[in-house]
């Protein structure tokens, strides 16, 4: 049967009574200290349309966050309507995050910017495309690919949006993939440090793993990615009909998503309001972790799941081979110029130098990030007409 848990009736009166008040949370991140990285009159804050709001916009037109609807959240190859896609998975951590910030009395303008944004650079074939990104990459370059900070590059490089230093940073440090079971803000004063920490990161991945968001709202976007994709993602399993050797346990926040996500958001409220920090109690942490271990072992390490990992690395390493010695040929006929590139180099985008001057690795990293699964496969299709790819989708009568 399941089991919901409640916000505690003196927690419960308290907010209700600061609310009465109006009272101001002292730790929630004031619209008026966003700081840009142009001084640009057109995105002053307005009574209409705050800095964050501003933000949201600008993400949401971005041209990249249309191709969040075809990109894999965890189960590639399917057509299911009924399996989640990134697009949902980013209106979920916003829904989550948003519903904490509002009980925290924090900034949910900035919380719902830095969740629209923040897998806005992932990869087609969720982590797997991560992954072997990272992998070609690295060795060509000796740097690392993160998704994490590929989102940060889609706004600030790609298209030069002017997004604010504060959602910059809290999809910078998002990092859905590391647990902890207290979040306190790091210190982020100006552009030219977190440059610096953006450029760290790409030549050390475990650097990654120490940051912490810089404002309140950042590490609440954090935690709630992780409550979005951990129910959800079993929900998905379900959906997808893939054979998992084990069933799930409850110990201790449920097993269905709408447990999890419930108890969850509950503890993260009960343990964090009015104070500087977002937190969970030892017991709910302890079970976060465990319901994340089984999900590894029981959804994401399964066989299914691995044999698509062996045949997606030969097709991105062809497609990767392929771009780039077009780039270099100077083969103007090429998708990488005719898709990419003078897509990119409109000049409506009012970026700095023209984009096709970027580093090659860096454009052909840039093209095959933003593609969506079903036209990775249709481009890999063109590229190579006569070699069959093996990447075949489960239909809705198979």
């Amino acid at each position: 049967m399941a089991r919901y848990e409640n916000l505690s009736k003196t927690l419960c009166e308290r907010i209700k009574e600061d609310r009465i008040k109006n009272k101001v949370n002292p730790f929630a991140f004031k619209d008026e200290n966003a700081v840009r990285r142009k001084d640009n009159p057109h995105d002053y804050e307005t009574v209409l349309r705050s800095n964050f709001i501003r933000d949201t916009d600008k993400i949401i037109n971005c041209p990249f966050y249309n191709r969040y609807a075809d990109k894999t959240q965890v189960f590639s190859l399917y057509k299911n309507d009924d399996i989640t896609h990134r697009s949902l998975h980013v209106q979920l951590v916003s829904r989550i995050a948003r519903t904490i910030g509002k009980a925290l009395n924090l900034n949910t303008e900035l919380i719902e910017s830095i969740a629209l944004g923040h897998d806005i650079g992932h990869t087609p074939f969720g982590h797997t495309g991560e992954r072997l990104l990272d992998n070609l990459y690295r060795e060509r370059t000796g740097k690392r690919f993160l998704h994490n900070v590929h989102s940060v590059r889609v706004l600030d490089k790609i298209f030069p949006l002017n997004v604010t230093l504060q959602t910059l940073d809290g999809i910078l440090a998002h990092n859905g993939e590391l647990e902890l079971d207290e979040y306190r803000p790091s210190s982020l004063e100006n552009f030219s440090d977190f440059d610096n920490i953006v450029q760290k990161c790409y030549t050390d991945g475990n650097f990654m793993k120490t940051l912490t968001p810089s404002t309140l709202e950042g590490c609440v976007v954090r935690i709630s990615d992780i409550i979005a994709y951990l129910g959800k993602d079993r929900h998905d399993a379900e959906k997808s009909k893939i054979k998992l050797e084990q069933t799930f346990s409850d110990d201790g926040i449920g097993v269905i998503n709408a447990e999890i996500v419930n108890n969850l958001i509950v503890n993260v409220i009960e343990n964090s309001y009015d104070k500087p920090y977002i937190k969970m109690d030892d017991v709910h942490f302890s079970a976060l972790k465990k319901a994340k271990s089984d999900n590894y072992q029981i959804i994401y390490n399964n066989k299914t799941n691995k044999e698509l990992d062996q045949i997606l690395q030969t097709t991105f390493e062809k497609i990767y081979a392929k771009l780039l010695d077009d780039l270099k040929d100077k083969n103007y006929n090429s998708p990488v110029f005719t898709h990419h590139i003078n897509y990119l180099n409109k000049p409506y985008y009012k970026r700095p130098t023209p984009y096709d001057k970027t580093d090659a690795d860096d454009i052909i990293i840039d093209y095959i990030a933003s593609m969506t699964d079903d036209y990775f496969i249709e481009l890999y299709e063109h590229l190579f007409p006569s070699e069959p790819h093996g990447l075949k989708y489960k239909g809705y009568f198979d």
